[in-house]
This record gives structure tokens, sequence and C-alpha cells, in this order.
């Protein structure tokens, strides 16, 4: 075989390992490593605040069996205060969190690019190294060496040309499979830190709030035992009078749904209003033990998630909001508190209550998995819950009530759990 033909193959062959052999993402190993040291320290904080958030939920929900008292009371909004707080600290530290992963991505995503850059530049050396014996036939091989071993060797060595351009193709395919999930991760993240700002700076006026509306309380109450003890018993009666009317009401139009009407029973239908592993079903809808106690209708219209101060809250399915109110303007602690009310376009309409804050107005289109609010305990409740209720639309209505102002949800009520799986 000439020397010639020998030299321009071994020099391909060494010049694609070379190419090859760089490893890129050796740049970026000190810094990478940098980056995952800081993110699992993010992650240790985040849980040890979760389980300080954790455990201010459990004493809210000791203070709901404790004596009615104004020390409790306080020592409850206390708790709440504490608990946002302890929910800013959480969001501050994830967007920190994701602010690293996007960093350490952007090495993911230039080690990458790197390594692509390399594999097409040997793609092309290979190429060229083919191109170039492109012209000689394998007659011509054969018959241009004086002996026939060297134009096998020779033909052996094109054909592992061949080979080696297929296999380096296949890996740069890979290569560049493997650029698209990291920049469709880099994307979600981006997408996921710039929500969790949002929430962080929701999280703060919900904190404003509770301090005004401890303020408030302890103005009106005058601080004093006696004060508040007459101000529970008005409270307790206005509360019973309004869950009454509301009862009265919504067992006509509930006797009224056509379920015909409506989607057949398909759990997962609508998405969770609370992400799941972040709520407890603190009450069932139907007739609980609560309800029979509490109520004189003895029945529950919908179901309590349980879950911390500032949880975001997700409309169920596409929608259009009907409502977004505030009661505890002019009924406070009376009903829903804080409320928004969705009509979804399957002849279902879902009411969220109790919120600390809510996020959309009457009229706004809304998505299925949008952040509509937050987990609160305005109204009548008793610690930070959402109450979701599911109405058939074609029963749904806002009105006025005798006992509450001028703006209160009412409709044929529906198992939530006929659409949502919990």
């Amino acid at each position: 075989m000439e020397l010639k033909t020998l030299t321009k193959l071994s020099i391909c062959f060494v010049s694609v390992g070379m190419l090859l052999s760089g490893g890129a993402g050796a740049v970026f190993a000190e810094d990478a490593a940098t980056l995952e040291e800081r993110i699992q320290q993010r992650n240790l904080e985040l849980q040890q605040i979760n389980r300080e958030i954790a455990q201010t939920q459990s004493k809210l929900q000791e203070t709901q069996n404790q004596k009615n008292t104004l020390s409790s009371e306080v020592q409850r909004i206390n708790t709440s205060i504490n608990q946002i707080n302890l929910g800013i600290k959480s969001s501050e530290v994830a967007v920190e969190k994701l602010s690293l992963e996007i960093e350490a991505l952007k090495g993911d995503i230039s080690s990458a690019e790197s390594d692509i850059t390399l594999k097409q530049a040997a793609v092309g050396e290979l190429l060229r190294a083919l191109q170039q014996q492109d012209n000689e036939s394998v007659l011509f091989v054969l018959l241009k060496n004086n002996a026939l071993s060297d134009s096998l060797f020779e033909l052996q060595a094109l054909s592992d040309l061949y080979s080696n351009l297929l296999v380096h193709i296949d890996e740069l395919n890979d290569s560049k499979q493997h650029l698209e999930g990291v920049l469709d991760v880099a994307s979600y993240k981006r997408e996921e830190k710039t929500l969790e700002s949002k929430t962080l700076q929701n999280k703060k006026v919900i904190a404003q709030e509770l301090k005004k509306d401890k303020e408030l309380f302890l103005s009106e109450v005058k601080n004093k035992e006696q004060e508040y003890q007459k101000y529970i018993e008005e409270l307790t009666d206005r509360q019973i009078r309004i869950a009454q009317e509301i009862a009265e009401i919504e067992s006509r139009l509930t006797a009224n749904i056509d379920f015909k009407n409506l989607p057949d029973k398909l759990p997962g239908l609508f998405q969770t209003p609370i992400e799941r592993g972040s709520f407890t079903i603190t009450q069932g809808y139907g007739a609980t033990a609560f309800a029979r106690r509490v109520y004189k209708s003895g029945f529950h219209n919908g179901i309590d998630l349980g879950a911390p101060l500032g949880t975001p809250i997700y409309a169920s399915e596409d929608g259009v909001v009907l409502a977004a109110t505030n009661q505890d303007k002019y009924c406070y602690k009376g009903a829903y508190g804080r409320f928004v009310v969705v009509k979804h376009y399957m002849g279902l309409t879902t009411l969220y209550a109790h919120m600390s804050l809510y996020t959309v107005k009457e009229g706004d289109t809304v998505k299925r998995g949008q952040i509509i609010g937050y987990v609160g305990n305005s109204g009548l409740a008793t610690g930070p819950h959402l109450h979701y209720t599911i109405y058939d639309s074609s029963t749904f209505y806002i009105d006025g009530s005798r006992s509450c102002g001028p703006i209160m949800p009412y409709g044929g009520h529906i198992d939530p759990h006929n659409y949502v799986v919990f």
C-alpha cells in the first residue's frame, strides 16, 4: 500500500480521536461541583424551613380545640404571622436555589454546545477524508498496489472510515437531543423561578395584611377578655344565621340538578386546586361529623384542604372568573372571606374560599393550573385551608345575603370527588 495513503488515513483517525477526547465539560467541572454543593445547601435549608412550617400548621390545628379566649386567638394570629414569614423565607431560598440550578444548566448547555461543535468537526474530518478517496474505485485500488494485501488493507481502512462516520453521526444526533433536553429543563426552571418570585412578592403582601388584621382585631376588642367574649357571641350568632340561609337556598338548588346535563363522573377531569402532597383533607363533602354538629342542614357543601398560609391555589380547569371579592369587608368572619368563583366550559363552576389573597378579577379568563390565589383563613375559618366547592353552573348565581352583605355565591353543589383526584 502507498505510504501517502496510509499516512492520510492514519492522520484522519488521530485527528478525530483528538477532537472527541477534548471533554468540553471538564472546563466547567470545578464550577459545576461548587454550584451543586450550593444547591444541596439550599435543599437542606428548604427542608428545615418546611419542617418549621409543618410545626406551625400543627400548632394552628391545636388552637382550634382550645377554649375560645382572647389569649388563644392572639396566639393563633401570631402563629399565622410566623407561618407566613416562614413561607416568605421558603420562597426566598427556593428562588435562590432555582437561580443556582439555572446557572448550573448554563454550564451544561455550554458543554453540550462545545461537544456538538467537536463532533461536527470530527464528522467533517471524516467526510473530507472520504471525499479524497471517493474518486478511486474498488477496481482501481486493487490494481494500483503491487500487492493484493496492500489493496485489501486500504479498502478495509476505507470501510472503517465509513463505519466511523456513521457512528459519529449517531453520536452527533444524540448530543443534539441531549442539548434540546437541557434547554427544555432550563426553560422550565426559568418559568418556575418567575412563578416563585411572584409568589414571594404575594406572600409579603399577605404578611402585611395579617399584621393589619391583628391591629384591627385588637382595637375592636380593646384588648380585653370581656370585650372579646361579647364579640365572639355576636359573631357566632351571625355565623349561624348565614350558614342557615346558605343551606336553605342550596338545598333547593341541589335538588334541582339534572345530572344528565353534566359530565359523567371522571376523577381527574379537574386539576387538584392545591398541589398534591401539600395539603390534608380536614373536612369532607356531605354529612360530615363536623357538619352535623355545626350546620343546621348537617351538610358540608364542599371539601376543605388544610395547607399552610400562602400555599398557591390553582384553577381546576379553563374558565372565566365570575367573582373575586372579600366578604370580610362587610361580613367579617361570617362566611367565605376572600373567594374566587370560576365558570368552566362543561357545565361546572368552582368556588375557592378563605383565601389570604386572590390574584384574578371578575371577567378574567383563566387557564387550568393557573395560580388564582393563596391559602388563607379569611371568613369563617378556624385555621388556614381552602374550601373548594363544585356547582352545577345551570343552578349557580351570585346575589345578596340577608345576613352577609351584597355578594354571596349560591348553587346546587356536587361531590368534588366526582371530578377531582385528591
